[in-house]
């Protein structure tokens, strides 16, 4: 497995310790108005604590120090915090929007919900109960969210509300590919600007910078944060091609069997014979682990694995140039290359 630096290890250490916190405060306020009101924030915190590397944290907090925060300081503290309630919001959401069973190689929140209707009995249909239920547990992560960002200056609020539009905008995005199943490299590329490279990478450190006071850097961040984050993007589409499921959680081939519309896809269906496009059109539907493979082996043949792995690199060289441009305080240019080779080359 690839070790996380220490530059990002560090920030998820002290988030996770002041998510504890928040999840002690909040759960105990609700276990007194009703002791079943602290099942969902339950789920919630086991989500938030049950994985993850914290790496939009990590951003937010590289970004403040490159803007002139103090490293030791909190400063970026609970925009982490929030950044991590984002992403528990946006997870638990694509797990009801995908039918996904299982998370991180645990029982995804919608599916806990569904065993506790069927164990109990009650009326209704089980799934539409749990789907409810996790929508809800979700929508709770976001406006936790949103209390931790706090009554943030006019700058800093607009880089916030910009990544949680921007993430909703390219999640539609991403539904509607997987609904045609027609999804161009374009297409594809324009998803993950916005849904993942924006949040997860650009809009991250321009936060940090914006809480340190210097929204001024936003350009030269994203200079450096947006080929970074689609390279991040390249690698997460590997990864739920032919990730190992030990690794990633997930079954083999877990983004095949959705459907997703990523590049790697597009571009396999773009060079594919119509004997291989024949493989490729059982994608998206119920496959079995021969049927897995033989798509895999498509997308090596038809040159596309080797496509985007020489785009990831290319983008990584790209990302990485651009650090130069940026002020180098507290070792934040050694901690923004950290940052970019572990996201490109991790195995998670």
């Amino acid at each position: 497995m690839t070790e996380a630096p220490t530059q990002l290890t560090e920030v998820a250490t002290r988030v996770e310790t002041a998510l504890t916190d928040i999840f002690s405060t909040e759960r105990a306020i609700w276990r007194e108005l009703d002791p079943v009101l602290d099942v969902p924030l339950g789920d919630l915190e086991d989500f938030v604590a049950g994985g993850g590397k914290r790496i939009r944290p990590g951003y937010c907090h590289w970004g403040w120090v490159t803007g002139g925060g103090d490293p030791n300081g909190d400063g970026a503290l609970m925009a982490g915090c929030a950044l991590e309630l984002l992403h528990a919001f946006a997870l638990v959401h694509d797990d009801v929007m995908d039918g996904s069973p299982t998370r991180r190689g645990s029982a995804t929140v919608w599916a806990r919900f569904i065993e506790r209707h069927r164990a109990g009995a009650w009326q209704g249909e089980s799934r539409r109960f749990g789907e409810a239920a996790a929508i809800l547990v979700g929508d709770i992560a976001m406006v936790m969210a949103d209390r931790c960002i706090g009554d943030a200056p006019a700058e800093v609020r607009a880089v916030w509300d910009a990544l949680r539009t921007e993430l909703n905008m390219g999640q539609y995005l991403d539904i509607l590919g997987t609904a045609r199943s027609a999804v161009t490299a374009d297409g594809a590329r324009t998803i993950m600007r916005n849904k993942t490279a924006g949040y997860t990478v650009v809009r991250p450190l321009q936060l940090g910078a914006a809480l340190a006071g210097r929204a001024d850097l936003a350009d030269d961040l994203a200079d450096h944060g947006m080929p970074l984050g689609i390279a991040f993007q390249l690698r997460d589409d590997m990864l739920g091609a032919f990730g190992d499921p030990d690794q990633t959680g997930k079954p083999v081939g877990d983004d095949l069997r959705e459907g997703k519309p990523t590049l790697l896809l597009a571009r396999a269906r773009e060079r594919a014979t119509p004997a291989q496009m024949s493989v490729l059109e059982t994608v998206g539907g119920e496959m079995t682990p021969e049927d897995i493979a033989a798509i895999q082996q498509v997308m090596i043949d038809t040159g596309a694995v080797a496509a985007s792995t020489r785009e990831t690199d290319q983008l990584l060289e790209e990302a990485v140039n651009a650090i130069a441009a940026l002020p180098d305080l507290h070792g934040s240019r050694a901690a923004l290359r950290a940052l970019a080779d572990f996201v490109v080359e991790r195995d998670t």
